[in-house]
This record gives structure tokens, sequence and C-alpha cells, in this order.
């Protein structure tokens, strides 16, 4: 991955080496993207500013500090309260970091110089971030192309650089932001490798965690187990997102785990547990759910419910290529759904006409995956001129364009009985003429099944980045032996 002259990231051990050539590779990208740009004046500038140090509210209590992720995925910069400038004309590379007064010393350690920084990062240039307005003085850029855009998951806009003194140079803050959008959307060869690794620890702590399930215990020693094989054994101090750990009914709510209901539930014997947790390797993410019984052996009930989602899975995974549309692969899920559910006893009629009133959607109300790279919820899901599609289910896909090759992406289908939207559905007349009640109470508390796996996109197909265990029969013989014979199917499809 790097060459023995490469600065790299690495914590030891068995942890993976992470070449500063990675970004500069990204700086790259993004220069000559830009370059292709008809109203790209000559002499331009990109000006990013990374993430800062912030407390936890009125305290002196530092917020453990996470980067902002496009400064990251140009500069790989593990400090706060950086800048960094990129000519585009060039390719030289800046990087400001703050003067850190000498107090530092004795409280937070070693002061470095400039070249530490220099040398630790690889790019050409470092000055301290009081130096910027004059550093880029003396650059005379025509125009600094500063990033301000809309994430089209959170509706969040996001914080676009300033310095003292930028008023008195041409900034245009409209250009960058679909550019470098594009950039991370497509992952190179080195990005792959980090997410691979990304997948390789947080499939290992799944793992874990289903080797060590036993009912009576509670859904937060799950989480802290997996936290801590990430961290221990992959040198992952941050989760990608807050874990979920639904078992019994908590299964069937799709975000749970947060400030309200977090992970505080006894799992029991006869739970269905749904996972979702993944594991962070310096800032790359990873998004992993595994369902299970809590016991180690399916109930018929969970046997039939787990592996309809499976085939929805696995029909979504042999139909992605480039070229496909991702609300298709959505809809594809909801068939298979359908037709599983029919077969169950559970719904009765024609699954066309199903689809025709959005039946899926009571199911599975989520999108069926989604972008994954530096944010777990990647950018570029939705760029200028793709709408997102105002129907149930599909309103919540997070990608609503065409495939591509290197593109990274989750898919997640699953089934769960959500009393509201059970209830909504039984009161609907488009909906209720398709349903069994009887057969339906019997899976009401069932919870939910989610399979999620990460995946990236091949010339002709895809590349399966999880390794868990995945049929009935693999999860079962795992959890009684620990034996896995799932890997032979972590492999180029």
């Amino acid at each position: 991955m790097a060459s023995r002259a490469d600065p790299v990231y690495w914590l030891g051990k068995n942890t993976l080496r992470v070449s500063a050539a990675l970004f500069a590779e990204n700086r790259r990208r993004l220069c000559d993207a830009l370059k292709a740009k008809a109203d790209l004046l000559p002499r331009s500038v990109v000006l990013l500013q990374g993430g800062e140090q912030h407390q936890r509210y009125c305290t002196d209590t530092d917020v453990l500090f996470r980067q902002e992720s496009f400064f990251h995925w140009a500069f790989g910069v593990t400090e706060a309260d950086c800048y960094g400038a990129i000519d585009v004309d060039t390719r030289r590379s800046i990087l400001f970091v703050p003067k850190l007064p000498e107090s530092y010393a004795t409280w937070m350690g070693k002061i470095h110089p400039r070249e530490h920084f220099k040398e630790k990062y690889g790019v050409d240039e470092v000055q301290y971030t009081s130096e910027i307005s004059k550093t880029l003085s003396g650059m005379n850029p025509a125009v600094l192309l500063t990033l301000r855009g809309q994430n089209t998951d959170s509706g969040s806009i996001c914080r676009e650089a300033s310095f003292e003194g930028i008023s008195r140079f041409q900034v245009n803050n409209t250009l960058l932001h679909p550019v470098i959008v594009e950039c991370r959307l497509i992952k190179t060869d080195m990005e792959l490798e980090v997410l691979r690794y990304t997948n390789r620890i947080s499939s290992e702590a799944h793992k874990e965690v289903m080797r060590n399930m036993q009912p009576g215990k509670m859904e937060y020693e799950m989480e802290s187990l997996f936290q801590h094989y990430c961290y221990a054994h992959g040198g992952m101090r941050h989760t990608s997102y807050t874990c979920i750990c639904g078992s019994g009914n908590n299964s069937s709510i799709l975000h749970y785990g947060h400030a309200g209901a977090p992970n505080d539930k006894v799992i029991t014997d006869g739970d269905m547990c749904l996972f979702d947790m993944g594991g962070e390797y310096y800032c790359y993410t990873s998004d992993i759910t595994c369902s299970f019984p809590a016991n180690g052996k399916f109930t018929e009930d969970q046997k039939v419910i787990y592996e309809a989602v499976l085939k929805s899975s696995r029909a979504v995974m042999a139909a992605i290529k480039p070229g496909v549309l991702w609300p298709d692969m959505h809809r594809l899920a909801d068939r298979v759904h359908l037709e599983e559910l029919v077969k169950i006893g559970i719904l009765h009629g024609s699954v066309d006409d199903m689809l025709k009133v959005h039946l899926g959607a009571v199911f599975m109300p989520h999108g069926l995956g989604h972008l994954l790279g530096i944010d777990v919820h990647d950018v570029g899901g939705y760029p200028e001129g793709v709408e997102r599609i105002r129907e149930p289910g599909l309103q919540s896909l997070r990608m609503g364009r065409v495939v591509q090759e290197r593109m990274v992406l989750t898919v997640e289908p699953g089934i769960y009985f959500i009393d509201h939207l059970l209830d909504q559905a039984l009161a609907s007349l488009a909906q209720r003429c398709f349903i069994n009640n009887d057969i339906l109470a019997r899976f009401r508390g069932f919870g939910g099944v989610r399979i999620e796996d990460d995946i990236a996109v091949t010339a002709d197909g895809i590349e399966l980045l999880t390794c868990v265990p995945r049929t009935v029969e693999e999860i079962e013989e795992f959890m009684a032996t620990g034996v896995d014979r799932s890997k032979a199917s972590s492999q180029k499809s």
C-alpha cells in the first residue's frame, strides 16, 4: 500500500498502515476534476477548514475529537483546528496548524515544530493558522474555492472555511462542493484497502458478540464487547455510529440504542437479536448488521423470516453491477419480501398489486442501503438532477442514482413487525385486503430481522467486504461451536 519512504498512519501491532499517499492521490484527483470545469479560473486555490475541538456544554471537558470528513479526505490530519490549501494549477498543498502556547507543553505534551507536520502528513508546506492571510496573499490566487453545500441525508449545510482577512480575497463557494462530493463517491485502491480492513475487524467483532451471547445478558454488554474488540484488535477508537443492539421487540426499532432507549434491556431466551454496529479506522467506516436468535437456535417462525430477508439480500447482490438504478434494487428487495411473506401465509393475493399500494414499506420502511466511506452515510446520494422518490420506503432511500464501479454501498434489507405500521395497514382499505390478520398476530412482538453487508462495486458485479455467518446453518453452528464456515463467501461476486 505504501512505499518505505511514505509517511504512514499506524497504531502498531496488527493494525493497518495507511499511507499519506492516499490523501495526496485524493488531492490530485480533486485538482484534475476541478481543472475539467469550464468556469474554473487559473490560479484557483482550494481552502478547507478542519474540525474544531469542542467542550461538553459549559464545562472544560473535551468531547472526543473526530476530524471533519472533507478535510480528512484531502489531508488525513488527526489534529483539531487546522486548515488546508491546495493550489489547483500546481497541486501544491499547504497545511496550516495552530501555534500552541507554552502551557500546552505542561498539560498536553510536546509542542512539535512545523517540520514535524510536513513529514507526518506528506504535504508540501506547513504554516501556522495565524499566517493564513499572509500565506495566501503570497500565492496571489484569482479565487479561493471554499466548501458550501447541503448534505442530502442530514439536510445540514457543511461549514465553509473562514479566517480573519478572508474578505480581501475573491471567494467562490459554489464550485467546489459538487466536485469534491463526486470525488469522494468513487473510491481509490488505497481507500478500498482501508474499507476492507474496517469490515474485517468489524466482522470479527460481530462474531465475538455472537460467540459470547447468552440469554440473561444486557444489550449494552454486547455493545461494550463489540467496541472493546474493535479498539483492542483494530485500533478503532470510534464507532461509525451509535450501536444498535436490539433484542426481542426492540429489534423492530430501526434506530434503537439512542439516549431514550440505550441498549438497556435484558436479552431473554427466545429473543431475536438485531445488532447493527460498525467500527471506524482513521475516519473510514463500516456498517454491519447481524440478526440471530439469542439462544443460538432459530424457531420455525424466526427461520422463515430470516431466510426471507437472506433471499432478498442475495437477490440484490446478484443483480448489482455498474449501470443499474439503485431504487430498482430497493424495489427488487420489496418484491422478494412480499413473495416470501405470501409463502409464509402472512399475506395473500397478487404481489404486483401489493407493490402498487406500497405494502412492502409496511415491513421495510427504510431504504435498502446507502453509500459508505468516510461517513457511514457517505455523500453523493442525490446530486443535482437526481430527485428523491416520494413513495413509502423509497423516500427513505439514501441514494437515488445509477450504480458506478468503485462505489461502496451497504445492502441491508429487513422485515420488521412494527405495531403502528401494521395497525395503519390494517386500517387501510387498499392494504388490509392482502393481510391474513390471524397469522400476522402470531408475529406481533417478534421484532425484526435485518441483514446488512458492505460491498464494493466492481466492473461486472460486487466485492463482498463483510464476512460473518449468514445462513441459518452457519449461524447455528457458529454459536454452538465457534466454527465459522462462511469465510469462503467473502469474495468477489
